[in-house]
């Protein structure tokens, strides 16, 4: 089943006046494990974006439409809405701007250790990858190749609003905590209403 819907999209400035209403929406943020601990909304649960599209039918049954999804910049949030629209939820609101709107209204922050964000750590190895490739073709005939495969791969990311590189880096050890646990984050989401 598809469902088309736009999310809606509140500001940090609507978010902070529904926090502080008598009934406060729940907050699920879809970064990385690492990003959430480096800094998350207080009161939010960490739901990373491959965990609720694994879970999200179960993830619709403990959640209403009275949900803000959260991400660093609006994106993943965005998809977020998408998969659970697409599992029968939809109408989900998405902080636009993210944490990084969130940050600059001077809200309320829970701050950990400090992390790179996803976008930095894709940055890097993407222009890591096609720098290798266009130096390194004066070495190695071809290799230039590389740089013209991570090009494509950026230009198919940007239209198709997908990261298969940003996927791969939540992978990554250092984007883990040793504390998160999926099954016990979708439990623990299942309990708080």
């Amino acid at each position: 089943m598809t469902t088309s819907t736009t999310p809606r999209s509140l500001t940090a400035e609507e978010l902070r006046a529904k926090l502080d209403s008598e009934h406060p929406p729940r907050l699920l943020d879809v970064r990385s494990p690492a990003e959430f601990e480096a800094a998350h909304i207080p009161g939010s649960y960490n739901v990373p974006l491959d965990t609720l599209r694994e879970h999200r039918e179960e993830l619709t049954r403990h959640l209403d439409t009275d949900v803000v999804l959260v991400c660093r910049s609006g994106q993943r949030a965005g998809q977020a809405e998408r998969a659970l629209a697409e599992a029968g939820l939809p109408g989900l609101s998405v902080l636009s701007g993210g944490m990084t709107s969130w940050e600059k209204s001077g809200a309320l922050t829970n701050y950990g250790q400090e992390r790179w964000d996803m976008e930095r750590q894709v940055r890097l190895v993407a222009g890591s990858l096609v720098l290798v490739g266009a130096l390194g073709s004066f070495v190695v005939p071809g290799l230039q190749a590389l740089s013209a495969f991570v090009g494509g791969g950026l230009a198919f990311a940007a239209i198709s609003n997908t990261c298969a590189m940003g996927v791969l880096l939540s992978r990554m050890p250092w984007n883990r905590t040793p504390s998160f646990d999926p099954r016990k984050a979708v439990a623990q989401l299942a309990g708080s209403r």
